[in-house]
């Protein structure tokens, strides 16, 4: 995708529009590398210089306290509970032949008269489910997997489905349910016994699994705030209710899974995983060498390069690789090679073997695809089942947004995400504005960690710089008027910038209102999108193509945005029913079904693995 433009480009505007408000160039630049992330220096100095002594700093406030951001918390699965079988036992029988007139028939009933058999049954299950089972049987007590004395075809099928858990990434053991054998030792008694467990044992299961296809087998709110999912609701009973009603049991289950083309495509690259072979030379993944350093892992590398030399780069390379290919130090004759094989993969050509050079030879090997795609398959039933069109999907380790609209893509554009330290969050929502020459208002995250220490020794900052202040009831302040040496993580202020060119938002900004304050928006630190790695916001989306995004999503071409933006400050909004996906996938299918692997930026995955061991632990039949 053509590159908007360049840091260099944008930087005269910035310090111009800096020096409007009388600020000298040094601390435009400052103002610059604020707004924008940096990246223009490079020290390891903070955006702002180091305040004095903070002025006036009440007892209690602290002059160092900062909003932190979500963390990631150790996994707690929902503890198993004994279903508590006492309510549907039958009565006990009359003390006397008078009492017994009063007491209503049961007989003929095979499945009340089976109900004995769980008097001292041990069967444990989530405190929902196991409520679940004895409302339906209370309700309906009745056999649904059980005719006369066998399993019928309707538990075979059930059987059959929870057996092929695996192939939807899911633990067969979770939904394991031991079978009756057909025994001709056993007592009447005894095989009604067994049965009626076979019946609890199978619905507590099924009913597991019909969640987990669902909604999946953890709660991601649990694991992090960086989640943020609504609750997906099961009618547990009901659907006990449906498969006591029908023969289509294995098409019932299977509906329960998400209905749309990348979960199932994630399911077919699972299985032809698990069918293949491991890659014959596997490099570590996380291999970082440098012109003049050395590693045993260069001479695999260059074996894989040599392997798949083409006549243009076996003409330039051939040589240089048959001389070093066995050497263990990267030789600076080394360079030209891999900066070659790095543009061919679409990367920038640094010459530095890093991470993303690896995966581009190397690939990833095949258990860790088999683990992203698993975790993947579990992010997927968080989201609906059917993810809508038109769309737009952001998949923040991939560092894309694209808009889809009738199984198309018709955008697709770089983004820059959430720094490590600024993550942006996993959600869903739907578009509703437009805003062209945007306000920034600035996140109070940014005002209490960013700018209080500098406003605490100059406090009339903002008013040079362009920025708004305003008090609870919105009136507008000047910034030198505020005692911000009284503050600490609370401050009673708004601020907000105007718009401008040097605005951090650039010339537009398209909003989803959620309680993260992202949104995606234009920005004019251009460079970043050349950078592979473009994990550097302070959380929210910046666009490379914002008015491509902005006519997709308004149902209009890119010429309208540009004559829109030649009004000024202005709002439209978004008529249609737009979803966007603010996702995170290490594994994701491209339109066509064939899946992509990226880097877990955020160390996500390791997180919802942990979850994962956690609930199969909590499951465990030992529980």
């Amino acid at each position: 995708m053509k590159i908007l433009g360049n840091k260099n480009a944008v930087l005269p505007i910035a310090i111009a529009a800096a020096l409007a408000f009388g600020q000298q160039p040094a601390n435009a630049q400052g103002l610059f590398d604020m707004l924008f992330g940096g990246g223009i220096r490079h020290n390891p100095q903070s955006e702002f210089p180091p305040p004095p002594k903070p002025r006036n700093v009440q007892p209690g406030t602290g002059g160092g306290v900062r909003i932190s951001s979500p963390t990631y918390n150790t996994y707690r699965a929902d503890k198993l509970v004994r279903v508590d079988f006492k309510s549907l036992l039958p009565a006990p029988p009359p003390a006397t032949a008078q009492d017994a007139a009063f007491v209503p028939s049961v007989a003929g009933s095979a499945f009340r008269d089976a109900l004995a058999g769980l008097s001292d049954y041990e069967l444990f299950a989530e405190p929902d489910i196991a409520k679940a089972l004895i409302a339906y049987y209370s309700a309906n007590p009745d056999f649904i997997w059980v005719t006369g004395d066998a399993p019928n075809s309707r538990a075979q099928d059930a059987v059959r489905v929870l057996g092929e858990a695996a192939s939807y990434g899911l633990t067969p053991a979770d939904y394991a349910v031991d079978v009756p054998a057909t025994t001709a030792s056993a007592t009447p008694e005894e095989r009604t016994k067994e049965l009626v467990r076979f019946e609890m044992a199978l619905s507590a299961r099924v009913l597991r699994y019909a969640h987990d296809a669902q909604s999946g087998r953890v709660d991601p709110n649990r694991m992090t705030g960086y989640y943020d999912f609504p609750a997906k609701p099961l009618d547990l009973e009901g659907v006990l209710k449906t498969l006591a009603h029908t023969q289509e049991v294995r098409t019932y289950l299977e509906s329960r899974h998400p209905q749309n083309p990348e979960y199932q495509a994630l399911r077919v690259e699972l299985e032809s995983l698990e069918a293949s072979e491991e890659n014959e030379i596997v490099v570590d993944p996380k291999l970082l060498l440098k012109p003049g350093e050395s590693s045993p892992e260069l001479p695999k590398l260059l074996t894989l390069i040599a392997r798949n030399l083409d006549d243009e780069m076996g003409g330039d390379y051939g040589e240089v690789l048959a001389r070093l290919g066995k050497s263990e130090v990267y030789d600076p004759e080394l360079v030209p090679v891999i900066k070659a094989v790095q543009k061919r993969a679409g990367m920038k050509g640094d010459g530095v073997i890093g991470p993303r050079t690896v995966a581009s030879l190397a690939g990833t090997s095949k258990a860790d695809k088999i683990e992203k795609v698993r975790v993947a398959l579990e992010e997927l039933r968080w989201l609906p089942s059917d993810l809508g069109s038109p769309r737009v999907f952001i998949n923040q380790p991939a560092f894309t947004a694209s808009y889809i609209d009738n199984g198309e893509e018709k955008l697709k554009t770089r983004v820059v995400i959430g720094k490590v330290t600024n993550q942006t969050a996993f959600f869903y929502n739907q578009i509703k504005q437009v805003d062209f020459h945007p306000y920034w208002g600035v996140p109070q995250s940014i005002i209490v960690n960013e700018m209080l220490p500098r406003l605490r020794s100059d406090p009339g900052y903002l008013d040079r710089a362009g920025y708004e202040v305003t008090d609870s009831s919105g009136r507008q302040i000047p910034s030198a008027a505020v005692d911000w040496g009284a503050y600490g993580a609370k401050v009673p202020f708004s601020v907000r910038q105007q718009p401008s060119e040097a605005n951090a938002l650039g010339e537009l900004k398209i909003l989803f209102p959620n309680k993260h304050a992202i949104y995606m928006h234009d920005t004019p630190q251009k460079s970043f999108f050349e950078r592979d790695m473009r994990a550097l916001s302070h959380g929210c989306i910046r666009l490379q193509d914002p008015r491509g995004m902005a006519a997709a999503v308004l149902g209009t071409s890119v010429d309208d945005i540009a004559e829109k933006l030649k009004h000024g400050h202005s709002t439209e909004n978004v008529t249609r029913v737009i979803p966007v996906y603010v996702a995170y996938f290490t594994a994701w299918p491209d339109m066509s079904g064939k899946v992509e692997y990226f880097d877990d930026v955020y160390d996500r995955d390791s997180k919802l693995m942990q979850a994962l061991d956690a609930t199969e632990a909590a499951r465990a039949p030992s529980t």
